[in-house]
């Protein structure tokens, strides 16, 4: 396995015209710590896509929850943080208070 992961990294390397691991420099991760921030953190997440010019509105990203989030679209791999749920017990009012925030 460690020696076709060498050649892969030389393959990808020679075809895109660059040079190192494939993943340089280590993973970082950081927790969300505080519990109100979560939710912009979410936010912030779901504008990445417009912010990088891949599309107009945060929902036309197809691997966004955002269309779940903010208008209840079934997301069957998703699951509704509890910071989420608090914005209302009823979905319609809580997705309106997501868009609206």
């Amino acid at each position: 396995m460690q020696d076709m992961g060498r050649r892969y990294v030389q393959y990808i390397n020679r075809t895109y015209k660059r040079s190192g691991g494939l993943w340089q420099g280590r993973y970082k991760t950081s927790y969300v710590q505080a519990e109100h921030s979560l939710l912009s953190c979410m936010r912030n997440i779901e504008l990445n896509p417009v912010r990088a010019g891949m599309v107009a509105a945060p929902g036309g990203y197809r691997w966004s929850s955002y269309q779940a989030n903010a208008f209840g679209t079934v997301a069957p791999l998703l699951t509704p943080h509890h910071e989420y749920l608090t914005l209302d017990n009823d979905s319609t009012v809580r997705q309106q208070a997501y868009r609206a925030s």
